[in-house]
C-alpha cells in the first residue's frame, strides 16, 4: 500500500513506516502531521488517481527531526574583471515518519 503526497511543491511516494525529509513544516518534534493533498493511492489491487485530489484518503505521521541540510557553496566568478562572490547555504528540512495510510 502507497500513496503520493505533494508538500513543499514537491510530490513524494510514502509507505507506512517511511521516513521522509520534506520542506520545513511548522511544529515540534514528536507532533502530528497530516497530509492534504493526496495525489494517488494504491493498496496493492486498485489505483485511484485525484483530480488533482484524493478526498477519502488520509496520510498521517509525526515530526521527527527539525535540521538544517549539509552546506552548500554558491560561488560567482567573471574572469578577468575582478568579480567574485562566495556564499553558503543550508535548506532546512523537517523529517516526517508516516504512521498511517488510511482510506475511506
Amino acid at each position: 500500500m502507497y500513496a503520493v503526497v505533494k508538500t513543499g511543491g514537491k510530490q513524494y511516494k510514502v509507505q507506512e513506516g517511511d521516513v521522509l525529509r520534506v520542506e520545513k513544516l511548522a511544529g515540534d518534534i514528536g507532533a502530528e502531521i497530516a497530509f492534504k493533498d493526496v495525489l494517488l493511492f494504491s493498496d496493492g489491487e486498485n489505483l485511484q488517481v485525484g483530480t488533482p485530489n484524493l478526498d477519502n484518503v488520509a496520510v498521517t505521521g509525526h515530526i521527527v527531526e527539525q535540521g538544517k541540510a549539509a552546506k552548500i557553496i554558491v560561488f560567482k566568478y567573471k574572469r578577468r574583471k575582478r568579480y567574485r562572490r562566495k556564499q553558503g547555504h543550508r535548506q532546512t528540512f523537517t523529517a516526517v515518519k508516516i504512521d498511517s495510510i488510511q482510506a475511506n
